[in-house]
């Protein structure tokens, strides 16, 4: 079993990274909503900005994501080796696999 700390690090970076993927995602500038600028403002900046909807958001899939990361670190469906796509250079006497 993975220990705690180790698997709060694991959420913490699934967060960090969902949160950023996320972000771009139901935003509308002030054109695309229909509501006035305000002088100086950038023509990209979002018109409303919901902040806890975004880390609520975040949320559930740094936690969905590490249940899955946790559950296969216990039962093993991936492993490293399934991940080498390219066969070892010859002469190293390894057999693909």
């Amino acid at each position: 079993m993975m220990e705690w700390t180790s698997i709060l690090a694991i959420y913490a970076l699934f967060w960090v990274m969902s949160a950023f993927v996320t972000l771009p995602f139901g935003v509308k500038t002030h054109d695309e909503a229909g509501i006035e600028k305000i002088p100086g403002q950038a023509d990209s900046a979002p018109a409303h900005f919901r902040p806890g909807y975004h880390a609520l958001r975040a949320t559930f899939i740094a936690a969905l994501l590490t249940g899955i990361y946790v559950l296969n670190y216990q039962y093993g469906w991936v492993t490293a080796e399934d991940l080498n796509f390219f066969p070892p250079p010859p002469g190293t006497g390894e057999t693909p696999g």
